[in-house]
């Protein structure tokens, strides 16, 4: 955390030149990305138990996208509660009952015995990844300088990559160790339930973490308790500054002192939904609409559908997932100085390119015994391709869109910002995951063709919607 600090000019001052308490706000933010790991490792463990979860539960390729994609739906409802809730309850009192999710949720997956009980337990892993996807990001940037918030909330999305990685590893020894996913492990079960089970540990971590931070102090200010907030500003930015904080957050929220409520999501004059709010929405659908997830859902199965063994194919997923830390390390290093826009045009063209590379290599790929392959000289085409696609959205729009949201929208509007834009965004994960093996099934390169004019699209919606934030205070944000 130490180097992600000292990275541009002056770290340790705010905007306004103000000494801040980095130790502190290091502290916290570690805390908070754990959340991030949670999202990612929930994310990511599902790829490398597909084989058993179809052996297990006996079930047909609509069945295993059902299987693997209910907590998605999860996700979009806990996304929308969270960002409602978290203006009722606090940030820091959800992303707990988020913890505790993750908890029961590994623990029941893993001992799950019919599809119908293995989904319902997904669904409350996902109330806790939807919750922490949009909570986590949210915390950050209420609680870091305008001129360090970027790099900070771009942690959030190294540790998703992390867990995701986490996953994938810990899927990797259990299967290797085991024999297969579905040979029999500790106790006498098969490995794949212990991949679920694992999880419970930085799950509990966590939730014990989660109860030495404090609330967000712009929350606070929200609801009223002002002289709460202002120690915590004090001791985030510094002696004497609490009170100047205090009063810059409580002028940016509604000037009749409403409550936040999703009406404020609409233009007071036109009655109309404010552009600001269709911004973020496209941030979040085009996030999804890339395709992005295929590779961290579906990956083993994919590259085992083209020629590689379950060995090679869930090193594969092992290498994607380090590059992707690279390459949000490097997005850590520029986004406070290039700014959040110039990024997501990268990444978008990026991806463009390279998904449409993926394209062709798919399209020359035959069939031998009901399985496809590709050519020795396509294959290593396809592997650099599909790793380079995931450097660039892990360049840009992997921690970039998160970035955005946790800091685009005014005070008065941000959890319910956050609550419509986070559920849209799992939704188009739901239907981009679900739709996968169906859509695969009939043409492997007409999907990704897809993915890569979603790619195409999100450029000119960047260009045309999407407002730089960089160095701007919250407070300073507007609809």
């Amino acid at each position: 955390m130490a180097s992600v600090l000292s990275a541009g000019p002056s770290p340790g001052m705010s905007a306004d030149g103000a000494k801040v308490n980095i130790a502190f706000i290091a502290a916290i933010v570690a805390v908070a990305t754990i959340g991030g790991f949670m999202f990612g490792y929930d994310s990511g463990v599902i790829n490398g138990t597909q084989e058993g979860l179809e052996k297990a539960f006996s079930l047909s390729k609509l069945g295993t996208g059902l299987n693997v994609g209910a907590i998605l739906l999860g996700c979009a409802a806990g996304a929308f509660a969270a960002g409602r809730l978290a203006d009722v309850w606090g940030r820091r009192t959800v992303m707990i009952i988020a913890a505790l999710l993750f908890l029961v949720s590994a623990l029941g997956t893993g001992a799950s015995h019919t599809s119908l009980v293995f989904i319902a337990f997904r669904l409350l892993g996902g109330l806790g990844v939807g919750a922490a996807s949009v909570l986590c990001p949210v915390y950050i940037s209420e609680v870091t300088p305008a001129n360090i918030r970027g790099r900070l909330s771009s942690v959030q999305q190294i540790m998703i990559i992390t867990g995701l990685t986490g996953a994938f590893v810990a899927n990797y020894i259990l299967a290797h160790t085991a024999g297969s996913s579905t040979a029999p492990f500790w106790l006498g079960l098969p490995a794949w339930r212990w991949m679920f089970w694992m999880q419970t540990i930085p799950a509990a971590i966590f939730f014990f973490s989660l109860l030495s931070i404090p609330e967000s102090p712009r929350f606070l200010v929200a609801k009223g308790k002002e002289a709460e907030a202002e120690k915590i500003l004090s001791r985030l930015f510094g002696a004497g500054q609490g009170a100047g904080k205090v009063a810059e957050i409580r002028a940016s929220l509604a000037a009749d002192h409403h409550k936040p409520k999703l009406a404020d999501l609409l233009d007071p004059t036109t009655r109309k939904v404010r552009m600001i709010v269709w911004a973020g929405l496209v941030l979040a659908v085009f996030q999804q609409l890339v395709g992005i997830n295929i590779v961290f859902y579906y990956g083993s199965v994919l590259w085992q559908s083209v020629g590689f063994t379950e060995d090679d194919s869930l090193k594969i997923n092992i290498l994607s997932g380090s590059l992707s830390i690279l390459a949000c390390l490097a997005t850590i290093a520029v986004i406070d100085k290039i700014g959040r826009k110039p990024l997501l045009l990268i990444g978008s063209a990026g991806m463009a390119v390279t998904l449409g590379v993926m394209t062709w290599c798919f399209s020359t790929a035959t069939t031998v015994n009901g399985a496809l392959h590709l050519d020795a000289s396509i294959g290593p085409i396809a592997l650099i391709a599909a790793n380079l696609y995931v450097v660039f959205f892990n360049l840009s729009w992997g921690p970039v869109m998160w970035v955005m949201l946790g800091e685009m929208f005014p005070n008065q509007m941000r959890g319910s910002a956050l609550a419509v834009a986070g559920f849209a965004q799992w939704i188009a994960n739901f239907a981009i995951s679900v739709s996968f093996p169906a859509l695969a099934a009939i043409s492997l390169p007409m999907t990704y063709g897809f993915y890569a004019v979603s790619a195409l699209v999100s450029y000119f919606l960047v260009q045309k919607l999407v407002h730089e934030t960089r160095g701007k205070e919250l407070e300073a944000m507007e609809g």
